[in-house]
């Protein structure tokens, strides 16, 4: 059976129109960009194939442009499609960042690491410096490591800190493993970064573990 031969409330466009994209599994969303499938498959199914012969929606996006294109029920024109897709989700959340901007909802910032550092394949530690309002002033991401590490110097992310003129920080790090568990390490760390920014009155608002799934804040957890 055709797409187009379903109930108008089981096909992706018309869900989507009707309750959002949150209310799509994965292979719907995926099935909007293909438009078709393979011979004998609807979009749909094709989305499925392609999300479970890569495992997962997350190791899929996660490749390179040239390497989607290789992929059967995609090539270069869909595979372009993709990419841009996942920039201009970046793009627009960084808009929601910019200088200035005030983060009065905590799980805007969450979002935002999110966003910014899911997709690399070696562990990132970032930065989000802020004002005394709370206004953000700057993103930098600081150290990168291996698959499971980075090294962060505390004096550093102090000094960058005192660049920006920054009255608050929220840091962040991805788990390439896509756990985003804090692990004990991650949590002396915070403690670490904590008392090294409060040497220069600068306080240490939050630490998020981006992977698979939301990111974990380690203030939620009354880790901080």
């Amino acid at each position: 059976m055709h797409i187009r031969d379903w109930p108008r409330t089981e096909r992706p466009r018309e869900k989507l129109l009707a309750r959002g994209a949150g209310a799509l599994s994965d292979a719907e969303l995926l099935a909007i960009f293909l438009g078709s499938g393979l011979p004998g498959r609807d979009a749909v199914q094709t989305a499925r194939e392609l999300l479970q012969a890569q495992g997962s929606l997350r190791a899929l996006l996660d490749r390179e442009p040239a390497a989607l294109a290789r992929l059967r029920g995609l090539g270069p024109a869909r595979a372009c499609k993709l990419n841009a897709a996942l920039e201009l989700g970046r793009r627009h959340l960084a808009t929601a960042l910019e200088r200035g901007t005030l983060l009065s909802d905590p799980d805007a910032a969450g979002r935002y690491f999110a966003q910014r550092l899911r997709h690399h394949t070696q562990e990132v530690f970032a930065a989000l410096f802020l004002d005394t309002r709370h206004r953000a002033l700057a993103f930098e991401e600081l150290f990168s490591g291996t698959l499971d590490s980075a090294q962060v110097h505390p004096r550093e992310l102090v000094r960058r800190a005192l660049a920006h003129n920054a009255a608050a920080v929220i840091v962040g790090h991805n788990h390439p493993s896509g756990d985003p568990e804090p692990s004990a390490a991650d949590r002396a760390l915070t403690r670490c970064l904590r008392q090294a920014l409060a040497l220069v009155e600068v306080r240490l608002l939050d630490h998020f573990v981006v992977g698979d799934g939301p990111p974990v804040s380690l203030a939620a957890r009354g880790w901080m």
